[in-house]
């Protein structure tokens, strides 16, 4: 009996993914895995009613904590950010790939799945998990190039009941909302505001503006307005404050790993508010040597996990780093809330380099400084003299 062990969101083409592995596969026992990463609560629950009557077999897997506690706060440690996109879909991939991987061998599967079609990022991300493996790696939606329409059309012939499609392709967890598809394919179409859900318009959110205070402790944070939480419930209370005020809205053109580009729009408030107080709280802390070399350490860690590869040895050597220098991002940030717009308006730190005896306001020889003066710029001149 050959058994294939499926990542299966509950949609479309994850559920068609199903009898393809068995009618045109040759799978005779299709395991499906839902992994929970913070995707509303009528989604799994579609989810688990459809994957448990499509299948021999369905687990869903609750990896929130585990998301924001081992990927999430390493993405803020290290200002995770590709071309403005917080890498929301792209740091869920491979923790939902682990999951279906270690259960593909608790199963003794020949095989694992996705339903990735060829033109994506995910397919990727998936594939570098699932090819650490010696399980063979299946995608029907890659190999068989479906379109939608075939796509719906099989389902209606295998008796799958779906929703009628909205015309938008969103994807969703904790940390960021992304939205695709139809017309938002167009780079001039203006969204529509019914394509936000996390987030109201700026003209649409309260006159009174809302100053939060978030507390870090070696580059993680743990609290709001003096409140400890656990990361879920952080996340969760800064996406609705956030998303209340208009804060959390990109719309860009991405750089796929492909080599094309793609038009993307993402709600992701939380992530705005933290990835600018944390950003903001480094400067604060770190030396100008550790921030300079850092951003070249933050843009190669962005794109390894863009590009799905965090089994990569360079992402466990960045990260080592970037744990180092988090030692002292300790302290808090006021960060205010206001019609669309998230502005840091103060910090504190007890590890702070910010020394008052350099205020203007403070007496204090000066005259030391003018040799170091005297030669800033020294060679310049001399070019002008040649």
């Amino acid at each position: 009996m050959k058994k294939v062990v499926l990542a299966y969101s509950g949609g479309l083409d994850t559920s068609v993914c199903i009898p393809l592995l068995k009618e045109h596969y040759g799978y005779d026992n299709v395991v499906a895995v839902t992994v929970d990463v913070g995707q509303p609560e009528t989604e799994l629950k579609e989810a688990k009613e459809r994957g448990a009557k499509l299948c021999d077999s369905y687990r869903e897997i609750d990896a929130k904590e585990e998301f924001v506690r081992d990927y999430i706060f390493p993405l803020i440690k290290a200002n995770g950010n590709y071309e403005g996109y917080v890498l929301g879909t792209a740091i869920a991939r491979p923790l939902i790939a682990k999951h279906v991987v270690e259960v593909a061998m608790e199963e003794n599967a020949d095989a694992v799945a996705h339903g990735c079609t060829g033109k994506g990022n995910d397919q990727l991300r998936f594939d570098a998990v699932f090819r650490t493996t010696d399980l063979d790696v299946v995608a029907p939606m890659r190999e068989l190039s479906l379109t939608r329409a075939e796509e719906r059309k099989y389902a209606a012939e295998h008796g799958i009941l779906l929703k009628p499609e909205h015309r938008w392709s969103v994807d969703e967890n904790i940390w960021s909302r992304s939205i695709e598809g139809a017309e938002l394919e167009e780079p001039s179409f203006v969204p529509p505001e019914e394509i936000f859900q996390w987030t109201v318009s700026a003209d649409k959110a309260p006159e009174n503006a809302e100053t939060l205070k978030i507390d870090f402790e070696e580059g993680a944070p743990v609290s709001i307005n003096g409140t400890k939480m656990d990361g879920v419930s952080l996340l969760k209370k800064l996406n609705e404050t956030g998303g209340k005020h208009g804060i959390g809205r990109t719309d860009i053109i991405e750089d796929r790993v492909l080599g094309f580009k793609s038009r993307e729009n993402y709600e992701h408030p939380a992530a705005t508010i933290i990835l600018m107080a944390h950003r903001d709280l480094e400067q604060l802390v770190l030396t100008r040597n550790e921030l300079r070399f850092k951003d070249f350490v933050d843009s190669a860690w962005s794109e390894l996990v863009y590009q799905g590869l965090v089994m990569d040895p360079l992402y466990e050597s960045l990260n080592a780093f970037i744990d180092k220098t988090q030692e002292r991002v300790n302290g808090a940030v006021y960060v205010k809330l206001e019609k669309g717009i998230a502005r840091v308006v103060g910090r504190e730190s007890p590890n702070a380099l910010y020394s008052a005896t350099v205020s203007f306001d403070v007496k204090q020889e000066q005259k030391g400084a003018e040799g170091f003066s005297m030669y800033h710029g020294f060679q310049s001149r001399m070019v002008k003299n040649v």
